[in-house]
């Protein structure tokens, strides 16, 4: 559903609640719910730092007891957090949908069988979501092929031409996540480039700084190469970095990423970053919180938020900055 039915159900669950006293006034609606919630990466990293900053503050808001984990990325460990969320018997959990629908669903189906509401963000499971829906299994999080294609579409507005080399860096291998990176590709290669899809490994995955040697050496081995598009927040901001040790001049490589990290926005200043996809990942932390109070205390079914808003470029960047520097944008 879009935003509008979402906040038109918050705001008639909170109708009802009062009309049928079921809370006191002073009482938020989520008051004694408990929720699990996976994050992401790197508590405090800038491809996390605004999702947290999200749930925190819905959390407070609705009365939500928030339960923080993080994973590096690694989708063995969303898989192993989410053991140990359903052993806590909360009310909610949040999972990232990275591991895919296959490696999740037994587990799902465990928690919903037990009367957890289980939900969605970041990267969808769109079986899991058809399944479980109407037991509150929503999403918070871009339309991933529309993401891709939105970031290359801000390349080849920049001058990319058919015959032009780029590569594509990203995690093609992880089932519906991977779809981003597969769009973006697909667009640059309809426009005529010629794509080279290289696979993030997961070291890199889990710290992105591990990647810049491994760039700078791609980079200085392709030397046609006109264009780099990456799909991964964290990635994007270290990609400076690996340009400049290259020997590359701002603009002299096109470059597309995602996210609004503190080194993306230095990027974006310098002229290195041509443009990043905003996913809004404040939204991504506060929906999920939503959701849970929503279909925990008002059996509401899973709601769909897209996320996905444009991309920043480096003449937009600086109307964000103060709300990025506080963990909003």
């Amino acid at each position: 559903m879009r935003l509008a039915n979402l906040l038109l159900a918050g705001a008639a669950a909170a109708a009802v609640a009062t009309a049928a006293g079921s809370a006191s006034a002073a009482d938020p609606i989520g008051k004694g719910l408990v929720m699990y919630m996976q994050m992401g990466g790197n508590a405090g990293d800038g491809a996390t730092l605004a999702r947290q900053t999200g749930a925190k503050e819905a959390a407070e808001a609705l009365g939500v007891e928030l339960k923080s984990q993080f994973s590096k990325w690694e989708p063995e460990t969303m898989i192993a957090q989410f053991k140990e969320a359903m052993a806590a018997k909360p009310n909610c959990i949040e999972i990232m949908g990275h591991p895919g629908a296959t490696a999740f669903h037994d587990l799902v189906k465990q928690a919903v069988d037990q009367g957890i509401v289980v939900t969605d963000g970041n990267s969808p499971l769109t079986p899991l979501q058809n399944e479980f829906g109407t037991k509150g299994f929503g999403y918070a999080g871009v339309d991933l092929a529309v993401g891709g294609a939105l970031t290359a579409n801000a390349m080849l507005a920049h001058g990319l031409k058919a015959g032009d080399e780029a590569v594509v860096w990203g995690v093609f291998s992880q089932a519906e996540r991977g779809v981003s990176e597969k769009s973006l590709a697909d667009t640059l290669e309809k426009a005529g480039l010629k794509v080279d899809r290289l696979e993030i490994p997961q070291d890199v995955n889990s710290d992105a700084s591990l990647g810049i040697p491994q760039f700078v050496a791609y980079i200085q081995s392709h030397p046609n190469l006109k264009a780099i598009g990456l799909q991964h927040g964290s990635v994007t901001g270290v990609m400076p970095e690996a340009l400049k040790k290259a020997g590359k001049k701002p603009g002299e490589i096109i470059l597309g990423g995602i996210d609004l990290a503190p080194s993306t926005i230095d990027g974006l200043k310098s002229g290195y970053i041509t443009a990043t996809l905003d996913q809004l990942l404040y939204m991504q932390g506060f929906f999920p919180v939503v959701q849970c109070v929503m279909s925990a205390k008002y059996k509401m079914p899973g709601l769909y938020l897209n996320t996905g808003a444009g991309v920043v470029t480096p003449d937009t960047i600086g109307g964000l900055v103060k709300l990025i520097d506080a963990g909003i944008r």
